[in-house]
């Protein structure tokens, strides 16, 4: 079973939720991060353990998501195993798998609605990475 990490903001929080519930019925396993509320909080505190969890293996991907998507995908890019690439329509989600082979979908809350979202998790998670020269760009992506 695939194992999915979750992390969202306040703004993100209702979102999250909704899209934990479809996928867990589909049969993946959720790995939640935070937060649990809509009670305001810095996403910091929840992207970087998501990060974490992506990059020793305790899930296989991720799904972040706050109010622009932009404060997740600045502080989980800032760790060199992660490529977080945000989405706010199906084509971009499966483009940063396929193109970017980004281990973590970033969505802005308050600008997707949550058929949208869906859409877009599952574009993403059904892309296959295509390599070739895209293999080749993301490998210059870490920094020195």
């Amino acid at each position: 079973m695939k194992i999915i990490g979750f992390a969202a903001d306040h703004a993100g929080y209702e979102l999250k939720e909704s899209l934990k519930l479809f996928l867990s019925d589909q049969g993946y396993g959720i790995k939640d991060f935070g937060t649990h509320s809509t009670e305001s909080m810095d996403y910091p505190d929840v992207a970087h353990p998501l990060a974490k969890a992506i990059e020793n293996g305790e899930a296989d991907f991720g799904i972040a998501i706050c109010g622009t998507g932009n404060g997740m995908a600045m502080t989980l890019n800032k760790h060199q195993g992660i490529r977080a690439g945000l989405a706010w329509i199906p084509e971009i989600a499966s483009l940063v798998k396929r193109h970017n082979n980004a281990n973590i979908l970033v969505l802005p809350a308050r600008f997707i609605d949550g058929d949208t979202a869906k859409k877009c998790v599952m574009a993403y998670i059904d892309g296959k990475f295509e390599g070739g020269r895209h293999e080749r760009r993301i490998n210059k992506i870490p920094a020195e």
